[in-house]
């Protein structure tokens, strides 16, 4: 009895300890317990599952038969001859799963015929044959697929990540592969950011503006909801427009402040303002437009003049405006193409995009719809229990699925008032112009 109980004391401190070493330290426990076993498990399972998800191919093989009616894996051979060809089920060559952060990787070599979106078709039934969150297919180069292995959801829980040093970059969250999520303006300067109330496309700018508020920056807002959103940032913020009038006449003056900067350029034979000196190199200028589709919106005949102005104006902006430091972030619940033309073409120019949650099938088609087909179908599956999350297409090309850290309003109108002395003022930016502009 006694050695019963010395027995059941040591399982049970095994126990503690197994479930503290992962509570405590999980990357150390799943190299040492948890990926060895998938590795051995990935590799032994592999062929019953590439048979089961279609991804294997039929070979002609010479096959040596020793007894008649034995059965093989292609069925029961019923010939005579002891040396015959027959069809048999070839898998792709697996590497070794290496271990990563939430998960694993492994590369296969490509059968005939096949192509990597094969292995994108097929990621959802791998996941459910190995029992992970989540698998997404890469080709790093043509014959190689690369599968990665996410074995939990990482975006359950996001925490802070130290922010970035770096000019016009922030780190807004965290992506599915444990990487930072972070938006650098510097590499793609114009960003499209969809979704529908409480899915955290707000808490987006907040985030952005809790990053870029201690960088030697001008923001800029647009804001047709009267004001509410980005009026508690004023103090940050070099100018702010609350309607579509004032939205006018603010995105003329980007206009000419974008021509004028080009003169600059052009005089001092630069291509952009990053190749000037830094003594004459003008600031560079975030725009932050909320609820973008209120500026395309019309009531009547009589807003048709001031709409078209507004939609060359911001279309100007998103083409020409990256050499010459103009940035442009637009958020909005609904982006679809019965807004006009003008919409459709700054989509174009957009190639940061963002899809929140949203509630109309359009709107994710808009916003996703020239990427990924498989993108599209991730950011209809978005729960609504799940704020922040988001599909996200990132710097290299490809897409995930992301999670931006929680910022609240009280948060980021601290970091305004906090940093307002490095406001600089929008007379100021602008007092080289033309009066007329001034005016």
């Amino acid at each position: 009895m006694r050695d019963a109980l010395v027995v059941l004391a040591v399982l049970a401190a095994l126990a503690a300890g197994l479930w503290a070493w992962r509570r405590w330290h999980p990357g150390s426990f799943w190299l040492a317990l948890r990926y060895p076993a998938a590795a051995v498990s990935v590799r032994a399972s592999w062929r019953r599952v590439a048979l089961g998800c279609g991804l294997t191919k039929k070979r002609q093989r010479f096959w040596f038969t020793t007894v008649p009616g034995l059965v093989a894996s292609t069925g029961v051979v019923r010939v005579r001859r002891r040396f015959q060809r027959i069809a048999v089920d070839t898998k792709p060559f697996m590497w070794l799963p290496m271990p990563t952060r939430h998960g694993w990787r492994v590369t296969l070599h490509t059968l005939e015929g096949q192509t990597p979106g094969d292995y994108a078709d097929a990621a959802e039934a791998l996941a459910h044959s190995w029992g992970v969150h989540a698998i997404r297919a890469s080709s790093p180069r043509p014959g190689r697929v690369v599968l990665m292995a996410t074995v939990y959801d990482p975006l359950v829980k996001v925490e802070h990540l130290p922010a970035s040093a770096d000019l016009l970059t922030v780190t807004v969250g965290r992506l599915e592969d444990g990487r930072p999520w972070t938006i650098d303006f510097r590499v793609v300067p114009h960003w499209l950011n969809a979704g529908a109330t409480q899915s955290g496309k707000s808490n987006l700018a907040n985030a952005l503006i809790v990053g870029l508020a201690p960088q030697p920056v001008a923001l800029v807002g647009f804001d047709l909801k009267g004001g509410v959103e980005f009026t508690p940032y004023a103090s940050r913020l070099s100018a702010l427009a609350t309607s579509r009038a004032e939205s006018v006449t603010l995105l003329e003056d980007l206009v000419c402040l974008m021509i004028d900067r080009m003169g600059l350029c052009r005089q001092a034979g630069a291509r952009n303002i990053w190749q000037l000196p830094p003594g004459i190199r003008p600031i560079p200028i975030v725009v932050l437009v909320d609820e973008l589709a209120e500026l395309y919106l019309m009531a009547d005949k009589s807003e048709k003049d001031e709409i078209a102005k507004t939609s060359t104006a911001l279309l100007r902006v998103a083409q020409l405006g990256r050499a010459f430091g103009i940035y442009l972030f637009c958020c909005g619940q609904r982006i679809g193409s019965d807004l006009g033309p003008g919409v459709t073409a700054l989509r174009a120019q957009c190639s940061g995009r963002i899809c929140h949650r949203v509630n109309d099938p359009e709107t994710a088609t808009m916003t996703l719809g020239d990427l990924d087909p498989a993108a599209l179908v991730s950011a209809r599956a978005i729960p609504a229990e799940t704020p922040g999350v988001a599909i996200v297409a990132g710097q290299d090309g490809q897409w995930y699925r992301a999670r931006s850290f929680y910022v609240t309003e009280q948060t980021a109108e601290h970091a305004a008032r906090a940093h307002a002395h490095l406001t600089p003022s929008w007379d100021e930016i602008t007092s080289h112009l033309p009066d007329t502009v001034n005016a």
